[in-house]
């Protein structure tokens, strides 16, 4: 494995994050794309690297640097959530609304990871999971329910994202599986026996949500969330990283196997 020092790597976080520091939410949401897909294929090419974990967190631990990697990892979270906007919007234009859905380039990784969350909460046909921080794109709960025969519910605090994944539904012809409700985490608990709820990557802040589930949620509850573990991807998670409040007890940990980069962590709410 060839190896990258950290002055290296800081050199390079850094040149991306001249070219994107001054873009606005909404120039990265809606811009012209030619703006923004050299730094993001730049951003992810460098995460792929195999970079020794040593050297990973010597640049965690550079406080300096911080604010850098928050703007960088603001760049790849606006930029997917951008795409899953313009996949949301084919959906419900096309013709074809279930090839246009297979058709989007994380499909793959969505199937997988709807594996693990079923074999990893021990979940049965027929069962209930709420999904904190649906988006604009339910895939996960979209995959998950028609693979398994789950029913799911969505919680999302964008309107317009509400909106656009009814749409969504309504022309897969899942409203009756899926249902999408305004909301955040202090949405929860639900009416309905739900007993997976899983909390999306972009889901902030997690300490807050995690304590609020900790305050709230009955014992027998299971929640799963995901992270980036290993290597550069760990520093475009910026806000991730967080100590789990008692009453949380981690039973499974699921690493990730290609195409899926998360690391899917399993909870039980024991007290």
């Amino acid at each position: 494995m060839r190896s990258y020092s950290p002055e290296w790597i800081r050199e390079e976080i850094s040149e991306i994050y001249s070219i994107i520091r001054r873009l606005t939410d909404d120039e990265i949401l809606h811009g012209a794309s030619s703006r923004l897909q050299r730094p993001f294929d730049r951003l992810d090419r460098l995460a792929a690297l195999q970079v020794e974990e040593e050297v990973v967190e010597e640049i965690i631990r550079d406080l300096s640097f911080e604010p850098v990697l928050e703007a960088i990892a603001r760049l790849r979270r606006l930029y997917g959530l951008r795409m899953e906007l313009e996949q949301a919007r084919l959906i419900i234009a096309g013709p074809d609304p279930r090839d246009v859905l297979k058709g989007f380039v994380f499909y793959p990784n969505y199937q997988q990871l709807a594996q693990t969350e079923y074999e990893g909460a021990g979940l049965h046909s027929g069962d209930k999971v709420a999904f904190l921080g649906s988006g604009p794109l339910p895939l996960s709960l979209i995959v998950l329910c028609t693979q398994y025969g789950i029913e799911g519910i969505g919680i999302e605090k964008t309107p317009e994202y509400v909106d656009i994944s009814r749409k969504i539904l309504e022309r897969l012809q899942l409203s009756e599986l899926i249902r999408i409700t305004g909301g955040n985490h202090f949405s929860l608990p639900l009416e309905e026996n739900c007993p997976l709820i899983m909390a999306a990557a972009a889901a902030r802040p997690k300490r807050e949500i995690f304590s609020h589930f900790a305050k709230v949620l009955k014992p027998g509850v299971k929640i799963s969330y995901r992270i980036y573990k290993k290597g550069l991807r760990r520093l475009l998670d910026a806000g991730s990283s967080f100590d789990l409040p008692a009453g949380f007890q981690e039973y499974l940990r699921v690493h990730p196997k290609p195409p899926v980069n998360n690391t899917v962590v399993f909870l039980n709410k024991i007290t």
